[in-house]
């Protein structure tokens, strides 16, 4: 097996195991959620007929009880260990991609896809070790499986040498921090989608239904934008820093720290609503719904600058393309 074979058949594997992961996830969620819905019930019940605790269960009752904390641990050790299998291989086929191009992978599409989707499930992995966030795992996986599907099918492209444009140290330097970024933002996003999903179910106006009762098994709304909110600072520094590097990078390559080029305004245009994200919620109280939703639009430039811009608009980031 020679290094470009180890490095696709690493990938199918880590996509294949990111998608159990996913299913896992979402049991989990939906267990748990089972089992809080339950436990109010039964406090209601209790309330109803005049107790001050709840009614004595019957043996039925403890047996069902017991089964779902064990179903949910099961599902949640399924999720856990398939998610950092997954990302292991992730990590050998990144390497492997590396050697095979004789470069750090992200100088295309296909390469910066991989990459992106691997920083995404490392933050995720990180950030749960020090906090619970099992319940942004269903998101994380379902979007590494689908990127490196698409990556796998769509974007691939045989490992080749550097253009002159990226045969610098800048590659490392300023790419490396921009995948970081992404993958950083892409569980940001998540935690944002999540709130406004929340929000909505608590307050009765929209995901109310018993198919999505596994809402009631991530936390509050005002949790979730708490987390999100300190992901975003976090990456809006990194983001910062990002378009710095490419500036000394564009004038040391172009002769210009600054040209317009399509990819340098996008950039640009991230930057600032990440910005005015940050303003607008520590300094003009945009809480809640509205600063899920800049957040979710400034997301929705990261990905459009990665996609619409480097397939459909003609620039000096051309070789960006797949």
């Amino acid at each position: 097996m020679n290094v470009t074979e180890l490095s696709i058949m690493t990938l199918w594997g880590a996509t294949t195991l990111y998608a159990i992961a996913m299913v896992a996830h979402a049991i989990r969620l939906a267990r748990v959620a089972d089992d809080k819905v339950a436990a109010r019930a039964a406090d209601r019940e209790a309330v109803a007929v005049g107790g001050s605790s709840p009614a004595v269960p019957s043996a039925a009752d403890s047996a069902d009880a017991s089964s779902r904390p064990s179903r949910a641990s099961k599902a949640a050790g399924i999720a856990r260990s398939t998610t950092m299998v997954g990302a292991l291989l992730h990590a050998v086929g990144l390497v492997a991609r590396g050697i095979d191009a004789g470069h750090v992978p992200w100088s295309n599409m296909y390469e910066y896809t991989i990459s992106g989707s691997f920083f995404a499930v490392a933050a995720f992995l990180v950030i749960q070790r020090r906090r619970d966030v099992a319940f942004l795992g269903a998101g994380v996986t379902g979007i590494a499986t689908v990127a490196l599907g698409l990556a796998m099918t769509v974007l691939y492209k045989d490992a080749d040498t550097l253009p002159p444009a990226l045969q610098s140290y800048w590659l490392v330097i300023h790419v490396s921090i921009a995948v970081l970024v992404t993958g950083l933002l892409t569980v940001s996003f998540i935690a944002s989608v999540l709130q406004l999903m929340r929000d909505s179910r608590d307050s009765g106006t929209r995901w109310t239904g018993r198919r999505l009762r596994f809402l009631e098994a991530v936390p509050t709304a005002a949790s979730l934008e708490a987390l999100s909110f300190r992901l975003n600072a976090v990456g809006f520094v990194l983001w910062t820093f990002t378009v710095m590097a490419g500036a000394i990078w564009a004038e040391h390559a172009w002769g210009r720290y600054w040209g317009w080029d399509p990819k340098e305004v996008w950039s640009f245009v991230i930057w600032v609503l990440y910005a005015a994200y940050l303003h607008a919620r520590t300094t003009q109280g945009w809480a809640g719904r509205r600063s899920a939703w800049l957040a979710i639009a400034g997301y929705a430039a990261l990905i459009a600058n990665f996609t619409v811009v480097n397939l459909f608009f003609q620039g000096l980031h051309t070789y960006a393309g797949s």
